[in-house]
Formats: C-alpha cells, structure tokens, sequence
C-alpha cells in the first residue's frame, strides 16, 4: 500500500483502483478466449463510482431485485440481467423497463409473469428458468443453494419440459469462492441430467462464485469448460462472478478507541464486523490485517472488537510487534465486496466513508455518511 492511511477519514472503504483493474484485465482476457460474457454481480459489490471503469471490460451487470437493476441500467448502461427467488408484482414493470435478461426461480413465477413479458413488444426480453442440478461442493449450508430443501432452483424431478416455451436459457449457481475445477464437476452433472434441454436454448448461466481473479485460479480449466459446453450444445455462455470483480482490491482503515483488559487484551476499534464487514459473522471467517499475525505470533496479542453492544462484535484476535495505542490505525484486507453492499447503521453506529485510490490522481473519497442516512432509514 503506498497511500498515507492518515489520510483517510476513519473508518474509511478504500478501494485501488489499480488492482481493480488487475482483475478486470483477467476477466476480459477469458472473455476474449472463449466469447463468454461475464457480468458484474451487484450483489457482491455495487461501488457505482466505478462502473465507468468496469464497463470497459465486462457486458454488463446482473441484479438480485428492481432497485439492483435500475443501479445498473442508470449507471453501466450495458446489458442487465436478473435472478430472484421470486418477483414482486408490483414491481415487475420496473423489472420489464431495466432488464435484457429475466431468470424465474419456478415454472409457477414462470407462467404467473409469461404473458407480461411477452408482450413487451419492442423491447425483447430474454427469459430463463433457474435450475438446481442438486450437486454442490460448498460445505458451509448457508451459503449452499443445492443444499437439502433448497428454495433455489427447479430440480429435474420437478422440471417442466412442456412448459419451456418462451424459455430461451438455463441458468445455474452452485458456487462460492471456488476455483475451476469444481466448475468442470459441476457441468458434468448438469450435463448428465439437464443437457436434453439445454440443447434446445440459446444461452447457458453459470451463475457466480468463480474465484477467477485469485492467484491460484486455474485459468484454463476454466477456459476448456466454457469451450466444452459452446462445442457441445452450441449456447452463448454467461457468468457472474461479483466477489471476484473486487477481490483483493479493497482496504477498510480503522482506529483504535480504546483498550480493556479481561483476561487478555481486547482492542475496541471504530469499525464493526456486525455493522461494516457481516461476513465476518455469517461466513465466519477472519479476515488479514496489515502488519498482523496470528494470536501469539508476535509479542502483542489482542482481540479485535467492535463499539456496538452486540457481545459477539468480535473481528478476531490477532498479534502485533508493537503495542497497540488509542488512535493506532489498522487496515483490514479484502474488504471491497460484500462490505458496502451489506453494511447497515445497527446503533446507529456511522457507515464508514468510501474513497477511492487512483494512480495519477491519488486518493479521492467518494461519500462520507452522517445522520440524516441513519435518520432517514427509520420512521
């Protein structure tokens, strides 16, 4: 990191504009060896303020509701898809109005929209039924859409063949933070029980949770399961990784408030991992701080918390070389995705402001909250 953190309002999202486009550059090189298109998954990361950069490289966005896709027709302006577990009817004109794309989650949300869609007339929406092909390699259930039971996705028990009219894609996401070769698995099964009909659409959906942009990420077995599945049924292929538009490409800049001894030392930081960074909470998983280890690695030890009243408010323990002061700034890793699009003002506790790093013109901070964003959420 070669920008001054105290520089930064704290706390503070800052995401570099160079490792964004680092990614980015990968996922365009997969799309030039292969024809895919890879959209972006608001979902995961929303940063609009950048989408000028990010439509550059990527065909578009996919969106998980109306207020998702209007953010990415207002601000991309490229090709909008959506996927929701079920639609809104009051909101499914807006849905028409914003969408290239539109994938039902049940032949009933199906044939319930069918005839709305189709008479869009001018505007050609292309439509397409989830499916679940009841395989996973996700271990952690909350995160798993085949898990047991699972509202996402049609099964091929209970797949309609005669109700595919109108229909011109399957889609599928059965993913999370994976690399490739789960992939090449996957489409074997989805080979094994869908592909009847795939052969009769015009596209295919591999949904997200490709870890394309991380280090290990085996590029060419990616590559030779999208150019498998085009050989094979002749499909345009779609992907929508969000985490990996942004990975690695984000910091989250905190203060120490205070420090409190019970039985070791705990470290009460500005930020929260209920408030700012919930997948700490729900993966659950610790994320990396700069100049940290692991309890006990180095001489100073501590547990990171954060200043709401939730007991569980705890980031993690972690070592330092150097004690800990009131007012000592600590940078968290890997805090671009799922942060911005998932953080609330639980306590009213402040959002953290957004800043954005760019080499010629270095760091410019985006959006700063206050209480008017906390007040006005309420009633």
């Amino acid at each position: 990191m070669d920008f001054d953190i105290h520089d930064l309002p704290s706390p503070c999202y800052i995401v570099d504009e160079r490792l964004l486009l680092k990614n980015l550059e990968i996922l365009y090189s997969v799309q030039e060896r292969t024809g895919c298109s890879i959209l972006l998954a608001l979902k995961g990361f929303s940063m609009f303020s950048v989408f000028p950069l990010v439509s550059k490289y990527l065909k578009g966005v996919t969106a998980s509701s109306l207020f998702e896709a209007k953010l990415g027709r207002e601000e991309m302006g490229k090709e909008v898809h959506i996927f929701a577990p079920a639609y809104i009817e009051e909101e499914f004109d807006g849905i028409m109005e914003n969408c290239d794309h539109i994938v039902f989650n049940s032949f009933s949300q199906w044939n319930r929209y069918k005839e709305k869609v189709q008479q869009q007339g001018a505007q050609k929406i292309s439509c397409g039924i989830r499916i679940n092909p009841e395989y996973s390699e996700i271990e952690t259930p909350i995160y798993n859409p085949c898990y047991q039971n699972s509202r996402l996705g049609v099964t091929l028990a209970n797949f309609r063949p005669e109700e595919l009219d109108g229909i011109e894609g399957l889609h599928f996401h059965t993913m999370c933070e994976q690399n490739s070769d789960t992939l090449e698995r996957t489409i074997q099964v989805v080979d094994q029980k869908f592909g009847p009909y795939i052969k009769t659409m015009k596209w295919l959906n591999l949904g997200g949770g490709h870890h394309i942009t991380r280090p290990d990420y085996d590029l060419e077995t990616l590559v030779r399961s999208i150019k498998w599945l085009q050989d094979k049924y002749g499909v345009q292929i779609y992907l929508e990784p969000g985490e990996a538009v942004a990975l690695n490409t984000g910091f989250l800049v905190a203060s120490v408030l205070d420090i409190v001894e019970n039985g070791m030392k705990n470290a009460i930081l500005d930020t929260s991992a209920a408030c700012h960074m919930p997948d700490v909470l729900e993966m659950p998983y610790r994320p990396n701080v700069i100049d940290a280890g692991k309890p006990g690695e180095y001489p100073y030890t501590y547990r990171l918390g954060g200043h709401t009243c939730l007991a569980g408010d705890i980031i993690g323990d972690y070592s330092f070389k150097e004690p800990l002061n009131i007012g000592t700034r600590l940078v968290f890793c890997d805090m671009a995705h799922y942060t911005m699009v998932k953080n609330n003002m639980f306590n009213g506790v402040n959002l953290p402001a957004i800043a954005l790093f760019k080499e010629e013109q270095g760091i410019k901070i985006i959006r700063e909250f206050g209480y008017q964003d906390f007040k006005q959420r309420l009633s």
